[in-house]
This record gives structure tokens, C-alpha cells and sequence, in this order.
């Protein structure tokens, strides 16, 4: 009798390992709002404490060059729920500010979102932060996949008080009270006026009691901070805490907000059964001095196209999965989309192009051969709005276009464009155009291979796409 016992007890252990490993993963994705590729401490930043992203990327995959598809944060985004460009959903400038336009317009419903492609394999979906995609009903999360949406339509700064001061200042006041954002649960507002020093700590609160409600079945969670966005807020147990001021005060918050969400996975269960992902919208916005952030090495930062304003980290942990190391491969937001497909056996749609690529082969199982695939990915193009200023293929960038992100100077136009070798200068100091002219060529061929590619978007659309 004790035999058989034993025998069903094994039998059991079995099928459960068996589930264990049928299971596709939760898919966890925390992204940032403007936090620089320097601003973390397993990126280089000598006082930002961030154990808990340390940590993981220890553990996990650190990648040194992955980008945003966008310089600013409504059409990087588009472009990280779609894995398009956004010029492809017509998501091409940061097209939601209320301040200037009140914009009618949102994601276009033809578009699949990763929670949409999820769903069809039985995901619950949620998404707690800011969205940026559209703020009247019908262009929310819920209308994009999302089973739960709390958070913020757009930038917590978008929505300034009457009593407000003026220009820059409301910026460095440090005072909530100055700014009305709205913070929504599904459809409707449940806060026209939320305590933004709470803002971290609530939406944290919210994503601990998404993963464990769901934790007995696969689920998706978008975690888009509304921080370190201006205006910046911690709140009181963080404020004045950094060595690195109150930028360092609202990073190391958010560093803290994924290592309690990291806790939520592990004492679930389901640590080795979680694909956690780290990134953010775009480069520092460093015109708000020491409100803004750092790119480390890079040049610029949000809003323009130099490597500062669209490199940004990437972080991807999955303990019974992902070899540990550093990734020196290119790779995208974009790629996310199609990576979770492959992850978690979803279909790929057949009816429109996507940009990003499956980089499973980067995570699980990685190697120092670096795998075909990567290898012959397409070339990264950089946009700024509807235009196309940048194009990259393995080493090589070459600049058509170039500006400054937010000064007075106008946009140039080079006919021959000026060259870089990344992996040599990261910080694109050393026009190297006249050594390497087979170099441009061969990025003028990409170039118009993609201006073919754009045959879904209307041509009023492409402001310029540069025509070698």
C-alpha cells in the first residue's frame, strides 16, 4: 500500500512539472518615462542606488544597445505595443499634449496590441501607469486589449492649475498642487486631482494585487511609470534620501516599486514562470537641468535623434530561462512583440508589417555566436516626428538630417550624411563619412527599401524620408 502511495505521489510531482512546464510565461513589462541610459547603477551611474534592477540584470539579460523606435512618448509607445514604427499607426509625434491641440485621436483600433495578442491565448491583461495613447474612452486600455487599466491618460504635467506659475518655474516648484492629471480606473476618472507623491507607491499597490489575483494562470502586466518625467515627485519615505537630488529620490522609488513587484512574483510561486522586462519611452530630457537625467556617454537626449535621445536600457530577467550576461546586440522595443509571441506560442499577424524581430535566441540559450537572425536584421531607422533623420546597420549610423533636441538651431540637411561607427564612438563625435563612402552606400540601399516598405502610409503623412 505504502508503495502504491508512493508511486501516485510521484505520478502526481510529475504532472505538476509537467504543467510547470507546459505553462507559457507572465509577461511582466515596467517601463520608464524618460529615464536615461546612464541613470541606473547597472548602467554606470556612480550615485543612483538601484539594488533591485541591478540585481536582475545580474541575473539576467543587460543589454548595452537597445533602443526606443521613438525620441518622445506617444510614438514610442505606438511603436512598443504594435512592434511597428509608429509612423506605420500614424502615431508620430508626442500628438497628445493637451496643452496644445486637446487631440481627438488615440491608437487606431486596426492596430494589434501586444494585450490583443495575448488575450487570444487566454491571458488576463492589465495595464497600471500611464498610457499616452489616447485619452478620451474609446482609445484607453480597455479598448486595446486590457482587461484592468489604472493609471494616468497621458504626461503628468499635461494638465497644469489655473494658480499654476508660469513658464519653467511650476516645473522646479515641487508642489502637486499645481497639477491636474487625471487618474482613471477603466474608463472613468476616479481623481481629477491626484497627489502625485503618491502616484509611485499607488500604482505599485495596484500591480503587487494584479500578480496576485492572477498568479494561478498566465497574465500580462504593463507597468508604465509616469516618473521621471517633470514635474518629479518621491514620495516621503524616498524624498531627499539620494545622493543624486530629487531626480535620484524618484529613481530610486521606482527601483524600489520593482523589487516589491519582484517580491509579489517570488512569494506567488511564480519567479520561474515570469518574463520580466525593463525599459523606458526615450532618452533624458535634459533640458530640465538637474530635474532631467543622464545618457552616460551618448549624445543629446529626448526629442532628438543623436544615440542619447533613443538608446535606452533593457533589461530582460527570467530566472529558469535567460542565461545571464551582457548583450552588446542591437536590439529594439519593437522586438518585444514579436519575442513574447514566440515565448508564449501566440500567432504573429499576416496582414501588415512588423519591424521588430524574435530575439528569443538572445535570451534563452544565448551564445557568443550571435545567432543568424540577429544578425541579418533589418536596418534601425531613426525618426523625429514623420521624418526619418537616421539610419542604422550593424556599426554604421548615418545622419541625413541632424538637430538639436529642443535648442532654436534649425535642422540641416546633409547630402552626404555624416557617419559614425557606434561601437568605436558611441558618443558620435567622429565624423568618419569621408573614410568609409561603401558604408553610406550601402545605408542609402536600406533607405530606400524602407521608403518601399511605407506602401500603408499616406504620403501626406511622410514629411521626409530622405530619397538617395
Amino acid at each position: 500500500m505504502n508503495k502504491l502511495l508512493c508511486c501516485f505521489a510521484a505520478l502526481v510531482c510529475f504532472g505538476e512539472g509537467l504543467v510547470a512546464e507546459d505553462r507559457p510565461p507572465n509577461i511582466v513589462l515596467i517601463y520608464a518615462d524618460d529615464l536615461g541610459w546612464g541613470d541606473l547603477g547597472c548602467y554606470g551611474h556612480p550615485t543612483i542606488r538601484t539594488p533591485n534592477l541591478d540585481r536582475i540584470a545580474s541575473a539576467g539579460a543587460r543589454f548595452t544597445q537597445f533602443y526606443s523606435a521613438a525620441e518622445v512618448c506617444s510614438p514610442s509607445r505606438a511603436a512598443l505595443m504594435t512592434g511597428r514604427y509608429p509612423i506605420r499607426s500614424g502615431i508620430c509625434h508626442d500628438q497628445f499634449r493637451v496643452l496644445r491641440n486637446n487631440s481627438a485621436g488615440g491608437l487606431p483600433k486596426s492596430e494589434l496590441t501586444i494585450a490583443e495578442l495575448l488575450k487570444q491565448k487566454g491571458y488576463a491583461t492589465g495595464c497600471i501607469g500611464k498610457w499616452h495613447l489616447g485619452h478620451l474612452p474609446e482609445h484607453l486600455p480597455p479598448n486595446h486589449g486590457f482587461d484592468e487599466y489604472f493609471g494616468m491618460p497621458y504626461s503628468n504635467d499635461m494638465l497644469p492649475a489655473a494658480d499654476a506659475p508660469k513658464g519653467r518655474e511650476k516645473f522646479f516648484a515641487e508642489n502637486t498642487s499645481y497639477w491636474k492629471t487625471p487618474l482613471i480606473r477603466g474608463k472613468e476618472i476616479i481623481d481629477p486631482h491626484p497627489d502625485q507623491t503618491k502616484l509611485t507607491q499607488a500604482y505599485t499597490d495596484e500591480a503587487v494585487q494584479f500578480v496576485r489575483r492572477h498568479k494561478d494562470h498566465p497574465f500580462f502586466l504593463y507597468f508604465p511609470h509616469n516618473f521621471p518625467h517633470v514635474p518629479l515627485f518621491a514620495s516621503p519615505a524616498f524624498r531627499g534620501k539620494s545622493r543624486a537630488g530629487l531626480y535620484g529620490d524618484v529613481v530610486e522609488e521606482i527601483d524600489a516599486s520593482v523589487g516589491r513587484v519582484l517580491d509579489a512574483i517570488r512569494d506567488s510561486g511564480i519567479e520561474k514562470d515570469t518574463l520580466v522586462i525593463f525599459s523606458s519611452d526615450n532618452g533624458p530630457w535634459l533640458i530640465f537641468n538637474e530635474h532631467g537625467g543622464s545618457a552616460g556617454p551618448l549624445r543629446e537626449g529626448k526629442g532628438s535623434t543623436w544615440e542619447g535621445g533613443m538608446r535606452v536600457p533593457g533589461i530582460f530577467y527570467w530566472p529558469s530561462k535567460i542565461e545571464p550576461g551582457v548583450r552588446h546586440e542591437m536590439a529594439t522595443t519593437m522586438d518585444v512583440l514579436p519575442t513574447v509571441a514566440k515565448l508564449t506560442g501566440a500567432a504573429l499577424p499576416q496582414d501588415r508589417v512588423l519591424d521588430g524581430i524574435d530575439i528569443s535566441s538572445l535570451l534563452v540559450g544565448h551564445n557568443t555566436s550571435d545567432p543568424k537572425a540577429i544578425k541579418e536584421r533589418e536596418p534601425f531607422f531613426y525618426y523625429r516626428g514623420a521624418t526619418l533623420y537616421a539610419v542604422r546597420k550593424g556599426p554604421w549610423k548615418a545622419h541625413w538630417i541632424t538637430k538639436s533636441a529642443y535648442g532654436n538651431d534649425k535642422a540641416v540637411v546633409h547630402e552626404t550624411p555624416e557617419l559614425y561607427q557606434l561601437e568605436i564612438d558611441p558618443s558620435e563625435k567622429f565624423d568618419v563619412a569621408k573614410k568609409f563612402p561603401e558604408q553610406i552606400d550601402g545605408l542609402k540601399l536600406a533607405v530606400q527599401r524602407h521608403r518601399a516598405s511605407l506602401i500603408e502610409v499616406p504620403s501626406q503623412l511622410v514629411e521626409t524620408v530622405p530619397s538617395p
